[in-house]
């Protein structure tokens, strides 16, 4: 048999296709290779069948995609609603920024993508219910909502895709001369590692819970459960 022809045809599937199935390799495919690997050819010799039948399941790459988001939304559930408004949204974003981590060739995706389709509007109305149990106006729910989602989007994308992976300068000024020229920046430096993510991340909405917490209380916001 002819090792090279042998490679080139679809792995025999194990399992029947259906969405799920696909979806599931699909994000497995983007997991391990990057965004830009995923074809509707690559997915098929993952699943042992032609390119044409997944089309009977998702019609373009952008239902696919739709269908890679509403994997990470199942994997960043609502908080219980009986928890008071600040450990609910505390859960919530520890859970976008697992899932962020979890998936971080497809964070890109997750944190841009306009979530207009049915899964999308029902995760965001439920985080929206959370924000309208604190009693507050609707254009300062907004405003709390908008300024938390630029610190998880640029969380998240800084952590899962890496600041210190990113384009570098041509010359590089060497460390030690960096030490000796720039030495405040560089003080700082030691605390960016990965090490460091998680305590920087909880501090960081530390400081827009306490702000969440006064701006409630300037504006006699109840701050209890949401919906109570």
């Amino acid at each position: 048999m002819d090792d090279t022809a042998s490679q080139k045809r679809p792995r025999r599937r194990a399992r029947p296709l259906g969405r799920d199935l696909i979806a599931a390799e699909a994000m497995a495919l983007v997991d391990a290779e990057g965004l830009e690997a995923l074809s509707f050819r690559a997915l098929a010799r993952r699943l042992g069948c032609e390119a044409m039948s997944l089309y009977h399941y998702f019609p373009s790459k952008a239902h696919l995609v739709d269908a890679l988001v509403d994997i990470c939304i199942s994997q960043t559930p609502l908080p219980p609603e009986d928890l008071p408004f600040r450990e609910q949204i505390r859960r919530l974003c520890l859970a976008y920024r697992d899932t962020a981590l979890r998936h971080p060739a497809f964070t890109t995706v997750f944190t841009t993508h306009r979530l207009n389709h049915r899964a999308g509007l029902a995760w965001l109305e439920g985080i929206a219910r959370i924000y309208a149990g604190t009693g507050l106006p609707p254009e300062r729910q907004a405003v709390l909502f908008r300024v938390l989602s630029y610190f998880l989007t640029g969380a998240v994308i800084d952590e899962a895709l890496g600041y210190a992976r990113g384009p570098s300068a041509a010359e590089p000024a060497p460390r030690e001369e960096a030490a000796a020229a720039f030495p405040a920046i560089m003080a700082l430096g030691g605390y960016f590692g990965v090490e460091h993510h998680l305590s920087m991340f909880e501090a960081g909405l530390d400081l827009i819970l306490d702000w969440y917490d006064a701006e409630i209380a300037r504006h006699g916001g109840g701050g209890g459960a949401a919906g109570g």
